[in-house]
């Protein structure tokens, strides 16, 4: 797979401002994923969407064993957690190397997302989401992508197996975290899922936002 990373988007100051003040409060994050997560984010609320007061970043670059979600208060500039979450059975091992928006994948999906409602299912306290994003993560929704807590991701199952456990596509987190971070997510925030492809990054309407013209993303319930 061609890894790259595309040229930076123009922003504006104050984009420029909350770039660097998340960057600031998440030093060991990957200040490009948090760049791309803000300009994507503006892009969709320039075409219609309501701003939101939290941004979660997942940064699938980093292996499944390290802490690769942030989640971000927008309002106060401040870093809220910063967590293990997990990746699709078919998107690889401890490492990603596959993505995909197609149902029955089993694999995780990029790029930007916003967050709906909560509710209780077979995996418990969840959080379902809607791709905004056409042919790279729109079928979100009909895969039933959600955030979830899940037993598989914790410190014993990386001892026992050597990475954490795989979902069926879903950003599952550790049981004793799940409520909360949820709860800080739910009702109209954005997520934004990162790796360096090439491809879905230059697919990305969001990403080019300038060039979108009257283009529609795809459309949040």
């Amino acid at each position: 797979m061609l890894l790259v990373l595309i040229a930076a988007p123009t922003l504006s100051a104050h984009n420029v401002g909350l770039e660097q003040s998340l960057i600031a409060v998440a030093p060991e994050a990957n200040a490009r994923a948090i760049q791309l997560a803000v300009s994507a984010m503006n892009c969709a609320v320039n075409h219609g969407l309501p701003t939101s007061k939290r941004l979660a970043v997942i940064d699938y670059s980093l292996p499944s064993t390290a802490a690769r979600l942030w989640v971000f208060d927008l309002v106060r500039r401040t870093l809220l957690y910063r967590e293990r979450v997990a990746h699709g059975r078919n998107s690889g091992e401890d490492r990603t190397e596959r993505f995909s928006n197609a149902s029955g994948s089993f694999a995780s999906s990029l790029g930007l997302f916003r967050t709906l409602d909560a509710y209780t299912g077979r995996n418990g306290y969840s959080l379902r989401m809607a791709g905004l994003e056409p042919g790279i993560n729109d079928n979100a929704m009909a895969r039933a992508i959600v955030i979830h807590g899940a037993d598989y991701v914790s410190g014993d199952f990386i001892r026992r197996v050597g990475r954490i456990g795989r979902s069926l596509g879903c950003p599952a987190v550790r049981q004793g975290i799940a409520r909360r971070l949820i709860d800080s997510l739910r009702g109209g925030q954005f997520v934004y899922s990162y790796y360096p492809d090439r491809s879905i990054l230059s697919a990305s309407r969001l990403l080019h936002c300038s060039a979108l013209g009257k283009q529609q993303i795809a459309a949040a319930p």
